[in-house]
């Protein structure tokens, strides 16, 4: 069984940055262990995997380590690829728990895609765990920005969110990868994102991924859709909208769009454009 590995970079920053997703378009869904393997050799946080089922796509999405049930760099990577090979539209998207639609676009300027989040929620983040990661970051009380309190935030998935006071604090991150993986995995954050608001509508963010074996991606779309829900659920002032920097410290650039709309816990639409890393890669599996 033969098939193509795209290599496209999400969220791209014109010709610069973004993450790297692999996008594998098939008849057919591999087998877990097939599917696994793929990511790991392939070697990007995920690697997203889609196949029709009547007039959807069902799709997973896979680190190099462990399946995830959302990934949104990795969403917008294939609803640009659908695009390129279906014609832009709109994409119905069947995920382990959520379907979600993604609207690619392609042309000879630009190529890229919007995806509606999953259903957002948020809460508080246990006292225990908090003392945790700020421990696990260096951090105290002090550095946290707490008109944007400490919080467990879902879009898809759940992300640990903290706010930071200042640029430097960001830019400063580190942390134990191996401690990390164990939080992330006993409390099941999908990603621990750590954010600056330089204004009401502009953040700055890093965002760590040891569940997955990554210390940190340069653009992550759930944690984007997730933060913005979170946003909404404090009455932060969005305006509507915001834009997230994220991989400037990684020295990758990336530019993520976030829509957010009244309602309390509904779906937020992620933008973001892409580029191509490389050429397609085929593959075989015996």
């Amino acid at each position: 069984m033969m098939m193509t590995i795209q290599h496209i970079s999400a969220f791209s920053n014109g010709q610069l940055g973004g993450n790297p997703a692999g996008v594998v378009i098939c008849d057919e869904l591999p087998k877990d262990k097939e599917m696994q393997k793929i990511a790991a050799d392939v070697g990007y946080s995920e690697t997203v995997f889609a196949a029709p089922v009547e007039d959807r796509w069902r799709v997973r999405y896979f680190a190099p380590e462990v399946e995830v049930d959302f990934c949104g760099h990795a969403t917008i990577a294939l609803g640009a690829a659908l695009a390129k090979h279906a014609g832009p539209g709109v994409f119905t998207l069947d995920l382990n728990h959520a379907r979600i639609t993604v609207e690619g676009h392609f042309s000879e300027t630009e190529w890229g895609a919007s995806f509606q989040s999953p259903p957002t929620r948020s809460g508080p983040v246990a006292s225990g765990v908090l003392n945790e990661a700020l421990t696990l970051f260096g951090l105290s009380s002090t550095d946290l920005d707490m008109r944007i309190p400490p919080a467990v935030a879902h879009g898809g998935g759940d992300h640990l969110v903290l706010a930071l006071k200042d640029r430097k604090t960001l830019q400063d991150m580190k942390y134990d990868l191996e401690q990390g993986r164990i939080l992330a995995m006993r409390e099941g954050f999908i990603t621990l994102n750590l954010v600056y608001g330089e204004t009401a509508q502009l953040f700055h963010a890093r965002n760590p991924f040891p569940l997955g074996g990554v210390y940190e991606d340069p653009a992550t779309g759930a944690a984007a859709a997730a933060l913005a829900g979170y946003l909404r659920d404090i009455n932060w002032p969005h305006d509507g909208h915001i834009t997230i920097h994220q991989g400037e410290d990684m020295g990758v650039p990336s530019c993520l769009q976030a829509e957010i709309t009244p309602e309390r816990g509904a779906s937020i639409r992620v933008s973001g454009n892409v580029r191509l890393i490389r050429e397609p890669q085929i593959w075989e599996i015996k």
